[in-house]
């Protein structure tokens, strides 16, 4: 009968298998320095506009960008990018960058991903987390969109795909539902409830996600759109989408 590992053996791989799951609240959290909390996508106009004036507005408006175009599209893409990262398949990898740049349909969502994409691979340079093959690979990406940065992060970070697809979109929640609060305007409380009730829907979110065929693809969404588009001339405005 095989001896049992000493207790402290035991607790210490128990303690680097918790690793993934420490670097992946660091890559989610709001006070990863790429500027996303800058951005509201659209949001901003709709509130202008009197398209949003409540809780409930904001809960429908976020949830329908939920299903109509971060399910089928930004977190599909988001998860190809993720698989060709794990991988090595760096071909793979600009394909579907690209495939995501050109679906932002104004030059403000372009602008977005292109910052925040470019800032998140500063960071992994400062902090040494790009090896070799991935910064060969990085001319082809240029330039480089957010999710595909976070690609690459979550690689560095040995964090499984299925849970960094997960905070992916936990992440684009937050970041909404925090521009809900500041220009709706709603409480502290109304924000938990929203993040309650739409959280709720990720895991839908991420097997629509997983489960798309790469021709199917789309983030076909014109009120979304019209609404980023308008908010490029829009006279008074908080954030930069």
């Amino acid at each position: 009968m095989p001896a049992e590992p000493a207790a402290g053996i035991a607790r210490e791989v128990t303690d680097i298998s918790r690793l993934p799951l420490v670097r992946l609240l660091q890559l989610a959290s709001p006070t990863l320095p790429i500027g996303a909390y800058s951005y509201s996508q659209g949001l901003e106009w709709a509130v202008e506009a009197g398209e949003i004036c409540d809780a409930a507005g904001a809960q429908t408006w976020i949830g329908d960008v939920m299903e109509w175009v971060v399910a089928p599209g930004d977190a599909a893409a988001c998860w190809r990018l993720l698989e060709a990262a794990r991988d090595g398949d760096w071909p793979r990898l600009a394909k579907w960058n690209s495939w995501f740049r050109a679906t932002r349909e104004t030059s403000e969502l372009r602008a977005e991903t292109e910052q925040t994409g470019g800032s998140l691979v500063k960071l992994l340079h400062d902090l040494g987390l790009l090896d070799g093959s991935v910064a060969e690979a990085m001319p082809a990406l240029a330039p480089v969109t957010h999710p595909a940065a976070y690609a690459l992060a979550a690689q560095a970070f040995a964090v499984p795909v299925g849970d960094a697809l997960t905070a992916y979109v936990w992440s684009w929640l937050e970041n909404q539902v925090l521009a809900a609060m500041k220009l709706v305007p709603l409480g502290q409380g109304a924000g938990q409830r929203l993040l309650l009730a739409l959280g709720a829907r990720i895991p839908q979110v991420v097997g629509t996600a997983t489960s798309r065929d790469d021709a199917d693809l789309s983030t076909f969404a014109p009120g979304l759109y019209l609404a980023s588009a308008r908010h490029e001339t829009q006279y008074t405005r908080l954030f930069r989408s």
